[in-house]
Parts: C-alpha cells; sequence; structure tokens
C-alpha cells in the first residue's frame, strides 16, 4: 500500500456516486439492467480519468457497480437471506441522538444524503418509522453469490486503469463488513448472534479475498464500530466495547489469508446528516479499531463532531506499519473547505504520528451526501490542493 514517503498522498472514502446511475435514477430514466451493465465499464473510465487528472493518488471506481448504494448492493450478493413482511425492532444509528432532539427528528429524516426523504431502516428518530421496503431476514445458511458482480467490479476498473496509462495510480475496491451488514439483515436462523456474524464474514470472505487477489487494494467500510453505539441507547461504554470486539473478531476472521498490507479499514459515525451529540468518542473504541488487521485506517476528523480527536494521537500511538486516513474535507456541509484548512489538519497529524502515516482522505464517501456533483470535485480538489501545501511545509524542515 502506498505510503506518503515524499509527499502527502491522496484518497479518499468511496462513493462518488451520480445520482443518474444510482437505483432511483436508473429506474426513474427506465434503464434496464442490461442496459446499466452495458454502460458501467465507459462510466468507470470516466470517474477514474477524473480523479487521476485532479491528482488523487489511490482512486477507486466511485462505486458505481453499486446501483442499489452502500447497503443494498450487498444484498444481491449474499443468499440465504429474503425479505419478509414482519414487524422488526428498530435498528437506528440516530437513535441516541432522536432523544434528545425529537423536535429535531419530528421535522427531520436526519437522511444519509441529499437525497434520502426517511422510510429506510435505520433513518428517523427515537422509534424508527416501518420501513417502505420489508426488512430482510436470514433464513438459511448465508452463502456468497456475488463472484459475478465482484468480477465486474474488478474488470471494470482494472480495464479503467489500463486505459489511463498510469503505472503510479494505487486503486481499491470497498465492501462492507460483517457488523454493518448485520444493521439491515436479521437472524432469522443462526441459534446465536455470534454463530450468525461467522456465517456473514465466512461468506464475505470470497469477496475479500477476490479483490485483493486481482492485486487491488480492498476497503472495509465499518461504519458499525461506531455508529452501532447510537443504536443501542441502553449500553454502557463497557457493555459497547463487548459488543464491538465481537465484531471486530468476526471481521478477522473474514479477513484470515489476506495480507494486511492490502487492506485498508474505514470507521465513521454514520455520515447522517443530523446532530452528532451522542456519537460515542474515538477514544472510547480507538485499541479495538486498531486490532482490524488492516494497515491504513480512515477516519472522520474534518466536522465539528470528530475534528478535535486529532489530539487523541498524542496519547495513543499509532502500531508500526499502519498508516492514518484522517479525513480533511468532509460530507456534512456544502461549504468548500481551504486548501489552506486541509494543509493546517495534514500538518496536525503529521506533526504528531509522522509525515510518511498520514494520507490525505474524506470523512466519509461524498457521492450523494453533498448538494451536488460540483462540490464533491470541488472538495476533492481542494484536498488535493492542500496535500500540496502541506507537502511543502513538512518536506521543507
Amino acid at each position: 500500500m502506498k505510503r506518503s514517503t515524499d509527499r502527502i498522498i491522496t484518497s479518499h472514502a468511496g462513493t462518488l456516486q451520480r445520482r443518474d446511475l444510482m437505483a432511483a435514477g436508473v429506474a426513474a430514466a427506465g434503464i434496464t439492467d442490461e442496459q446499466f451493465y452495458a454502460m458501467l465499464p465507459a462510466e468507470v473510465e470516466d470517474v477514474v480519468k477524473r480523479q487521476i487528472d485532479i491528482g488523487i493518488d489511490v482512486v477507486n471506481d466511485g462505486e458505481y457497480g453499486k446501483k442499489g448504494g452502500f447497503s443494498n448492493y450487498v444484498q444481491d450478493r449474499l443468499g440465504g437471506i429474503e425479505p419478509l413482511d414482519r414487524d422488526v425492532p428498530p435498528r437506528n444509528v440516530m437513535a441516541r441522538d432522536g432523544i434528545d432532539f425529537p423536535g429535531f427528528y419530528s421535522r427531520s429524516p436526519g437522511a444519509f444524503g441529499r437525497l434520502a426523504a426517511g422510510g429506510a431502516v435505520g433513518v428517523g428518530g427515537g422509534t424508527a418509522p416501518r420501513p417502505v421496503n420489508l426488512p430482510v431476514f436470514c433464513t438459511g445458511p448465508i452463502t456468497y453469490a456475488g463472484q459475478e458482480a465482484v468480477q465486474r467490479d474488478i474488470k471494470n476498473l482494472k480495464a479503467a486503469l489500463a486505459k489511463a496509462g498510469n503505472p503510479n495510480i494505487e486503486a481499491y475496491l470497498p465492501a462492507n463488513t460483517v457488523g454493518t451488514i448485520e444493521h439491515w439483515l436479521w437472524n432469522d436462523y443462526y441459534k446465536s448472534q455470534e454463530e450468525y456474524l461467522f456465517a456473514l464474514a465466512d461468506a464475505m470472505h470470497e469477496e475479500y479475498k477476490a479483490i485483493t487477489d486481482a492485486g487491488l487494494i480492498l476497503q472495509l467500510d465499518d461504519p458499525d464500530l461506531p455508529d452501532g453505539w447510537q443504536m443501542y441507547p441502553e449500553l454502557s461504554i463497557a457493555d459497547y466495547r463487548r459488543y464491538a470486539e465481537t465484531r471486530v473478531e468476526a471481521t478477522n476472521h473474514a479477513l484470515r489469508d489476506i495480507p494486511e498490507s492490502q487492506i485498508r479499514l474505514h470507521v465513521c459515525w454514520g455520515s447522517f446528516h443530523g446532530p452528532h451529540k451522542n456519537d460515542i468518542g474515538l477514544k472510547d473504541i480507538v485499541d479495538i479499531v486498531l486490532r482490524v488487521k488492516a494497515e491504513c485506517v480512515s477516519v472522520e476528523a474534518a466536522n465539528p463532531r470528530h475534528e478535535h480527536e486529532w489530539a487523541l494521537w498524542e496519547e495513543v500511538k499509532l502500531p508500526e506499519g499502519k498508516s492514518l486516513m484522517p479525513g480533511v474535507v468532509g460530507h456534512a456541509t456544502d461549504l468548500i473547505e481551504h486548501p489552506e484548512l486541509v494543509a493546517q489538519r495534514l500538518v496536525r497529524y503529521a506533526n504528531v504520528i509522522g509525515r510518511e502515516n498520514v494520507i490525505a482522505g474524506t470523512d466519509c464517501g461524498l457521492g450523494y451526501r453533498v448538494g451536488h456533483e460540483e462540490i464533491m470535485w470541488a472538495k476533492l480538489d481542494a484536498m488535493v490542493e492542500g496535500a500540496r501545501i502541506a507537502t511543502k511545509q513538512l518536506w521543507a524542515k
């Protein structure tokens, strides 16, 4: 995995999706699956080229192939699951905030993106509304059925990289983690939740290994590690740490026989547009996060609820061989971060953990979380420029 050996390198946390390439946009345009997948290679080629052109060092496919979105794409890649018309207890990653801000949540869905308007599992206040779509249950042995889909993602990304003709570009594909899948998938088959988690781990291992066997970086998207805290207001910090530790064990089981040097972990606090007052502090789980078998760790660090946590790294030693990708531009606002501010954030981290251990990143996938694609690209441009400014300061010493 690339490191900042002679300059601050840049990447981002994932989705660069355009609205017209998401499920709703595709359906509205009357595009069939066959038509969508036929047009996909050219779209991936375009988004890869655009990342390279603005100076991003570690690129991806914009998650264009996941037209169902960050969570829903996995439903098409797992066997042993089915939607059922049953009442389910809410799994709401805004639940703690919903208790403190009932007025806000009575007027706002606390959407995960500017397109969202409620109606999805986990969206809403302290008592999540009934999902528009039926809840999904595990009703039989969990299997992986996404071989064709993941190979299509790999093929499209590698073809786009070959077309770009830049041998210095590194590329990654994101994939969901076990704990995050658990958010929307109810267990109605396995005897215990732990047995169920490890069955999910065995299934997702196939996707993870396919990505790394292709020579790509695997980014594990794990908002569950922090955002599960909001979901269970009754848990104490000690209780929640036990919850998180079990899910990290399952994640590491899914990563068995995969080189740590090809794994990047992304954690965030749900990325919903809301107060985030009750987010768990990174200090309470950082040791658990660092147990994940990943060479690079991507964390939120730009939004006003978590920017202060850079100081934690003055006390917590980054393990030898690991790197950190703090978000230096964010999805929580449409304001474009000034490159000088981006540079200040990067220099702050570099002075604490070492410049070679810092990669410039985003708080989460910008995609549909900001108001328009123009803003998304402007934020990435500001990040790249800020990394250049930080490089001049850090390597001038």
